[in-house]
């Protein structure tokens, strides 16, 4: 195997996928209680940040070093035998002990968004103390994913994720980071998210996180009302809200994905901290204040499992590849589209090429939903914000 690029930490499990019929079923009448539901036979994969990012990072040809914590039981044993058919030597970093493994039923039927039972398992113990410095040192990115789901990471105002990130970052290694939605309900649900991202961003590069977690934990009236109204549109406005105070924070480089209404990509208007990427060494004239927003592409959607993880790898690959700004956020959605035409996370994903070429040949957008107040298209399928320099 090739030496890594990037290395995925964090968050992992095995995910159990009931398949459904093509007949939608309203959701109150799927989960009431005494029906008895037939369903086929299940799929059994590998899901969280590590598998779903570092898998479909994987199918794209990215050389990518996966490292998650699991038990010796048998989902642990699944997990690796997952990993091992796609590569043998991507089982290699999974760190064994005596916690169980993680797992997540998967209940994701036609014309309804996915819904997650959840056990944490060995992720709640996973520390930087898992992550060797020496592995790391030879990738040019260290993407780390779901501090929300991993109980020793949120602690404390995420002291352990400054512990990970701050020496990989002094290492001269990219960073980036992925969250996922907190349960408000348990544990999570009462940390004080604004003070850990206060801690945390300054040893982001890349923040690849979602809009409605990030309003979750910045702006609870807004996520509130958001899911009060799931027809109502995002407005441009919110979104540079939210990218100003991550920005401010410390993160360089933010890219919110907005689910089926496309992903926003905002950057600092600091060359400093631009340079500062580390070994991505994005160019200030492509990559300083930038405000640009595209809609998703149209897809067969067999399932939307893993799709902002595979988005985030389409971002992380593009930026290997030293793409520009507006051909990162185009290949970010573009990965995300072909993920979503599998049950699956990331065996939807195809060879980067494959994504390349399709969008090339004219792969159909959605039409744009986001409320934008004085932003101006740069070719029908990307939007730039008032200030953006447009270059």
């Amino acid at each position: 195997m090739a030496e890594p690029q990037i290395v995925v930490a964090g968050h992992i499990c095995v995910d159990i996928i009931p398949a459904f019929g093509e007949t939608y079923v309203p959701l109150e009448a799927l989960l009431r209680p005494g029906r008895l539901t037939n369903v086929g036979p299940a799929l059994l994969s590998t899901g969280g940040a590590v598998s779903n990012t570092g898998l479909a990072l994987h199918r794209l040809g990215v050389p990518v070093q996966l490292m998650g914590k699991i038990g010796d039981d048998l989902f642990g044993r699944a997990i690796q035998d997952v990993l091992r058919r796609h590569d043998p030597a991507l089982a290699d970093g999974m760190i064994v002990g005596a916690d169980p493994s993680s797992y997540t039923l998967v209940i994701n039927p036609p014309g309804i968004d996915r819904i997650f039972l959840h056990c944490p398992g060995a992720n709640d113990t996973f520390g930087a103390a898992d992550v060797p410095l020496d592995q790391v040192r030879r990738a040019r990115i260290f993407h780390f994913g779901y501090p929300p789901l991993m109980r020793r990471m949120y602690l404390d105002g995420g002291a352990e994720v400054v512990k990970l990130l701050a020496p990989i970052k002094a290492l001269g290694v990219t960073t980036s980071l992925d969250m996922a939605q907190p349960d408000p309900d348990a544990e999570p649900g009462r940390v004080d998210w604004l003070q850990l991202l206060q801690n945390v961003l300054p040893a982001v590069d890349i923040f690849t996180p979602s809009l409605t977690e990030m309003l979750y934990m910045l702006d609870r009236p807004r996520f509130d009302a958001l899911h009060a109204d799931r027809q109502h549109a995002i407005a441009s406005g919110v979104l540079r809200a939210i990218s100003d105070q991550l920005l401010a924070m410390g993160a360089a480089v933010v890219a919110l994905k907005l689910g089926d209404q496309g992903l926003y990509l905002r950057t600092t208007d600091d060359p400093q901290r631009l340079a500062a990427c580390g070994t991505l060494a994005l160019d200030p004239q492509l990559w300083r204040g930038r405000e640009l927003l595209t809609p998703c592409f149209r897809a067969n959607v067999a399932g939307t499992t893993g799709a902002g993880d595979c988005t985030t790898a389409g971002l992380l690959t593009a930026l290997l590849h030293g793409l520009s700004p507006v051909q990162t956020l185009i290949m970010g959605v573009g990965v995300g589209g072909c993920s979503v035409e599998s049950p699956d996370a990331a065996s939807g994903v195809p060879p980067w090429d494959a994504v390349r070429e399709r969008i090339a040949a004219g792969w159909p957008r959605h039409p744009l939903t986001v409320r934008l107040d004085g932003w101006r298209s740069l070719d029908g399928a990307v939007w730039c914000g008032p200030d953006d320099p447009g270059n």
